[in-house]
């Protein structure tokens, strides 16, 4: 999936000499200030949202329900998220993969309103009302500005021959009598359900137990490890650019270096010593268009990301040193 042989390139790249002369080019990768930002908004999220358990051997749904929710009847939930209650199976070995349904959470923000909360996490602005009673709120008075808002988990599910909304009430929100509110949700009129046919099933009551809540914060950052290939990937881009900075920098395309070197600036999840590198290309770029500004503003970009950087005037011509060592 990888470009082959970048890092080796990379790697061959930053140890030949500019026409600076700065020497290696390349730190040992360390996070990005940005990247621990974003680990930290994300570890600062709910413990809910729905979320991945691993059966383990001898489970059965009745003893996750009651782990995830402290109610063994909820399995049926858990059995209806995956699709196990099609045609009556719900039997699971060890090494599945469940989706264990939570609800999720969104912070208010200024203006936003029931109808456009409704619209952009239920799918429709109609569906204000079902928001706005799993907040305990009306419809019509809008969230304060902070508010921490309940998004209901909706349950997809397939009806069989014979199936009313009645009976997926009673199934799943423990109450033939809230088959309105599936009708309702689902713009019905008719309580009798074609075979096929789709019903979402909005869920509030959800409340995880303290296991619960543990799996899942703790599925939640197998999540993002997952997700880190995506900025392995991204990365490794990145390093298969740096030598086209370099060969433009040592082949006289100052212009070309500063729009490329700042292209790379803009991509997401750079690790260290890409920024580094790329400051530092786009450092002796600006000194070579005489841009004393940024040449400076780049250079103390560099610093900070390389502090025991070396300007050894053996090495470094003068005016690079004197846009990153200003006369006072």
């Amino acid at each position: 999936m990888y470009v082959a042989h970048v890092e080796e390139a990379a790697a061959r790249a930053s140890t030949s000499p500019s026409t600076a002369g700065w020497g290696p080019l390349y730190s040992p990768p360390v996070r990005a200030k940005v990247l621990l930002v974003a680990l930290a908004a994300c570890t600062l999220a709910p413990d809910a949202s729905a979320f991945i358990h691993v059966v383990r051997p001898h489970e059965t749904l009745a003893d996750i329900a009651k782990r995830m929710y402290g109610d063994s009847r909820r399995e049926g939930l858990i059995a209806g998220a995956n699709a196990l209650d099609v045609q009556g199976g719900s039997a699971i070995v060890p090494g599945m993969r469940l989706e264990i349904p939570a609800c999720d959470f969104h912070r208010a923000q200024e203006s936003e309103t029931w109808p456009e909360l409704a619209r952009d996490f239920l799918g429709d602005e109609k569906r204000a009302d079902v928001l706005a009673r799993a907040n305990e709120a009306l419809a019509w008075v809008p969230p304060s500005p902070g508010q921490e808002i309940r998004v209901p988990y909706v349950l997809t599910y397939i009806a069989a021959e014979g199936d009313t909304t009645m009976q997926v009430a009673r199934k799943y929100l423990g109450d033939g009598n809230r088959a309105w509110e599936l009708d309702a949700y689902n713009g019905r009129k008719d309580w009798k359900l074609l075979r096929g046919e789709v019903v979402l099933i909005p869920i509030a009551d959800l409340e995880l137990t303290e296991a619960g809540k543990a799996e899942a914060r703790g599925a939640e950052a197998r999540a993002r490890s997952e997700a880190g290939g995506a900025a392995m990937q991204q990365q490794r881009k990145v390093s298969a650019e740096l030598p086209g900075l370099l060969g433009d920098v040592r082949a006289g395309r100052y212009v070309d270096a500063v729009a490329r070197g700042n292209r790379l600036l803009g991509q997401p999840d750079l690790n260290r010593g890409q920024l580094a590198a790329v400051q530092r290309a786009l450092v002796e770029a600006y000194v070579a268009l005489d841009a004393t500004g940024p040449a400076t503003a780049a250079c103390d970009e560099w610093r900070k990301l390389e502090p025991g950087a070396d300007l050894d005037p053996n090495y470094v011509s003068p005016k690079i040193r004197a846009v990153c060592h200003p006369p006072r």
